[in-house]
């Protein structure tokens, strides 16, 4: 898909996508964790539910922000499509990162791996990518990508909807690349990905810009950078906002620093 198609074309390519795998995602996800509407428990206060919505969220609220639904393995073709480095500039993003060797990098929704392959290199020979997914098909495909291109620093994480399944206090960076925005269950997974942070790590938001009408992408899929600075501020998140990075054509590098515990 070119960048030079018109904008009606991106949006409904990216909302067939999006309703193809929605099924299959539900299916996977149910785990040991059902989802909010399977529960007979009261919902947490902290999330809201409404009828009347966006078509391309769930109905769930957090912070009078709408839930995305999730782009799940069914979208691949979208995450590896080849007008991808034109589009998001993923070479930039990569290099504003400032990896180094040793570290140890969390892939939040990484997907087939397209952000873990390129990060794995970097970080090389001693670091590690953790690739974190709630969907054991994109692990797969990961795999067998590292597999072909003989990637052996990169280890494939199961994810669950509230909890990044990481260990505590060992990650160097964690980084969402449009991810957070779709997260069901947001505040605990936060808090799971602030836990695994060593103190001084950085969480990283790459979320499309919601201030730039003319990123095409659907309004339920943008984040604005005071949304998530809302969300990740809070105290109990431990998580201290540093600096916002705009060189990405649709958009914003959002970092926060995981800060020491108070004694």
């Amino acid at each position: 898909m070119s960048v030079l198609q018109p904008k009606v074309v991106r949006d409904r390519l990216f909302t067939v996508i999006i309703v193809a795998s929605l099924v299959g995602w539900l299916s996977h996800a149910s785990g040991d964790e059902p989802a909010a509407t399977e529960t007979t428990e009261k919902p947490d206060e902290r999330y809201t539910f409404r009828d009347d919505h966006d078509p391309n969220g769930i109905g769930k609220f957090y912070m009078e922000r709408e839930i995305a639904h999730v782009m799940g393995f069914a979208g691949m073709p979208w995450l590896e499509r080849d007008e991808r480095e034109e589009e998001e500039a993923t070479s930039k993003l990569i290099e504003a990162l400032k990896l180094k060797p040793g570290m140890v990098i969390a892939d939040i929704g990484a997907g087939s791996g397209v952000i873990s392959v390129l990060m794995a290199e970097k970080v090389a020979p001693k670091g590690e990518v953790l690739a974190v997914d709630v969907q054991q098909e994109m692990l797969d495909a990961l795999k067998a990508k590292c597999n072909k291109l003989g990637i052996t620093n990169i280890r494939p994480v199961l994810g669950k909807p509230k909890s990044p399944k990481l260990p505590a206090g060992k990650v160097d960076l964690a980084i969402m690349v449009d991810v957070y925005h779709e997260f069901e269950f947001p505040y605990e997974m936060i808090q799971g990905i602030s836990d695994a942070m060593r103190p001084g790590g950085q969480v990283v938001f790459v979320e499309y810009r919601m201030e730039d009408a003319s990123v095409p992408i659907k309004r339920v899929h943008k984040m604005a950078e005071a949304q998530v600075k809302r969300e990740i501020g809070l105290p109990e998140h431990q998580l201290k906002w540093t600096k916002t990075i705009d060189v990405l054509p649709w958009q914003h590098i959002i970092i926060f620093e995981k800060q020491k515990p108070k004694s």
